[in-house]
Formats: C-alpha cells, structure tokens, sequence
C-alpha cells in the first residue's frame, strides 16, 4: 500500500509540474508527463491509461515509449528555450560558474536531444 502511494504520489507531482509548465514558458511539459506515465505503470494505471490518450500529449508519450522518438518540433522548441536560457544566464548577475556550467549542461542535453530519432510514420 505504501508503494501504491509512494508511485502515486510521483505521478500526481509530476502531472502538476507538467501543468505548470504549460502556463510557465521554458519549463518543459512532455518530460514530466512521461515520469508521470512512468509512476502511473506502477501505481497507477488509470491516471497511465488517461496520459497515454490525451488528445495532445498522448502521442509524445507513445511515441517515446514505442521509439524513444521525440518530434522535429519538440526538439526546436527545446533548443529555442535553452538558447533563451542561456542568454538570460549570460546577462544576469550570477555566479561565473553558473554561467558556465548551465549552458555547458544545456549544450550536452541538446547534444543527446538531437541524437534522438524523429517519430516513425
């Protein structure tokens, strides 16, 4: 029961990140609601099976699952939003390290994120 909850609880902090980052540009949707699919598997299979059939993120989902595929679009809303990040970084008064290690980090996630491949017909 208290893997039940443990998974659920994941779930559900995951699809509230996800939501916040609908209203929150450059916090990303899609990756939070794959945890949450993921936690859902275990926990939770109706809160899975409604992810998995959402009219407009369900087929992000699926396809990572079915592929690891992530969409030519996603991939340059992506690469948009860290460029942004890195700018903002750039400009702000953060520590020189930050202004290093961030866009470094971003530029390795780019990196694998463009390595992935593109969704299957």
């Amino acid at each position: 029961m208290v893997r039940i909850l443990w998974w659920r609880s994941v779930a559900v902090l995951s699809v509230a990140l996800g939501m916040i980052g609908v209203i929150i540009p450059g916090l990303p949707t899609v990756p939070f609601l794959l945890v949450a699919a993921w936690a859902g598997t275990r926990g939770w299979p109706e809160l899975e099976a409604w992810l998995l059939n959402h009219p407009r993120y369900g087929q992000s989902i699926r396809q990572w699952r079915e592929q690891g595929a992530v969409s030519r679009r996603a991939k340059c809303a992506a690469s948009t939003m860290m460029l942004i990040s890195v700018i903002l970084i750039a400009f702000s008064g953060a520590h020189d390290v930050i202004k290093v290690a961030v866009p470094l980090m971003l530029c390795i996630t780019l990196l694998w994120l463009w390595k992935r491949p593109e969704p299957r017909d």
